[in-house]
């Protein structure tokens, strides 16, 4: 028992180098996979306020909504199914589950409806699903996933019939939800869900200056870093999760709270400007954020990278695509990019102890 409480959680960390402008570069398909993000924290080395395209972009990244008590078979209705899903990408996630323990229920850009559901639940609802893959020999709990784009969904349909009727009568579910719409402004969220109680959320952002701070020296070309010369990806991730979350990292060996400190080589910057945004972000809103800081270096920078990081729900049900995210001890669910001058980029991917390896 002891040396079960010693040990660490498993964790998983994936790391990539590659170019914006290189034909097979995939960063643009590790953001649109990531689908629920809670928060973003991008950090500029050598820069006080922020530049005002970034800024610019950070204010106008639109709004997210909170839904109270939504059934879950509003999702599979075909006037759902046509203002939304065949019109863009549609998200949403229930709100304050716990999904090691709650039932949640999840709608994918990808048109599916995703629920994740404890044995007693499963059973009573009655449509078919799979064990969880993290459930262990005698599952206690099952995914179901709903195609809403199947054409056997069509609302004269015995499938639609069956779906209908197990989650009206059957077995309803009902959760508060977060939702987001990246889609045609035809189809409003606030007027479609007017019945129920809707509340529209502004991002919450935070800018600060961070003064003398350590930053490791870092050189594109060298993901694994050189001794005495540059850091490895692993120690910059690392570095940046201590930052963004306000973690001293100047401590000392003999230091009682924390003997975190930065990585070696390093160099004092007089300046660092650190923002972070809250809410329900969606990978379209992550992508321009991106796109920003590619074009950072459009004008020559005392820094020669940036980075951000995006940390993913802990309870949601999947980490990237479809992969199932299973929240055990830690719930670890985010990515980071550092980005160079030379369009180059580190991408760093980290699960935790019930996850796939990512992508």
């Amino acid at each position: 028992m002891l040396r079960c409480l010693e040990s660490c959680p498993r964790h998983l960390l994936v790391c990539e180098k590659s170019n914006f402008k290189q034909e097979k570069s995939r960063h643009s398909a590790k953001v649109e996979t990531h689908y629920f993000n809670c928060l973003v924290s991008i950090l500029l080395p050598e820069c006080g306020p922020l530049p005002e395209k970034l800024k610019n972009t950070i204010e106008n990244l639109g709004k997210y909504y909170v839904v109270r008590n939504l059934s879950v078979h509003e999702f599979v209705t075909l006037e759902f199914r046509n203002a939304f899903i065949k019109k863009g990408s549609f998200y949403a996630l229930s709100y304050q589950t716990r999904i090691d323990q709650d039932n949640t229920a999840a709608v994918l850009p990808s048109g599916k409806l995703l629920l994740s559901l404890d044995k007693d639940t499963y059973e009573e609802l009655g449509l078919q699903g799979k064990p969880s893959l993290y459930s262990g020999k005698n599952a206690m709990r099952y995914t179901v996933t709903i195609e809403l784009t199947d054409e056997a969904l069509a609302a004269d349909g015995k499938k639609f019939q069956r779906v209908n009727w197990c989650l009206t009568q059957k077995k309803p579910l009902v959760f508060d939800f977060l939702l987001a719409w990246d889609g045609a402004e035809s189809s409003s969220v606030m007027s479609y869900f007017s019945n129920y109680k809707l509340k529209e959320c502004p991002f919450t952002i935070y800018s600060s200056i961070l003064r003398d701070l350590h930053c490791p020296v870092v050189k594109s070309g060298r993901l694994h870093g050189k001794a005495e010369e540059s850091c490895s990806s692993e120690r910059v991730f690392e570095w940046f999760g201590a930052v963004s979350n306000n973690i001293d990292c100047n401590n000392q060996p003999s230091s009682f709270i924390s003997t975190y400190c930065s990585p070696f080589p390093s160099t004092v910057v007089e300046q660092a400007n650190l923002c972070t945004i809250t809410g329900f972000i969606t990978p379209e809103k992550i992508q321009k954020l991106l796109q920003q800081l590619r074009e950072y270096f459009a004008e020559p920078k005392l820094t020669s990278w940036v980075s951000l990081m995006v940390h993913g729900f802990a309870d949601s049900p999947v980490s990237w695509g479809e992969n199932e995210h299973g929240f055990c001890r830690g719930g670890e669910n985010l990515y980071s990019f550092v980005v160079f001058n030379n369009e180059d980029y580190w991408v760093q991917m980290a699960v935790g102890t019930h996850d796939g390896c990512p992508p």
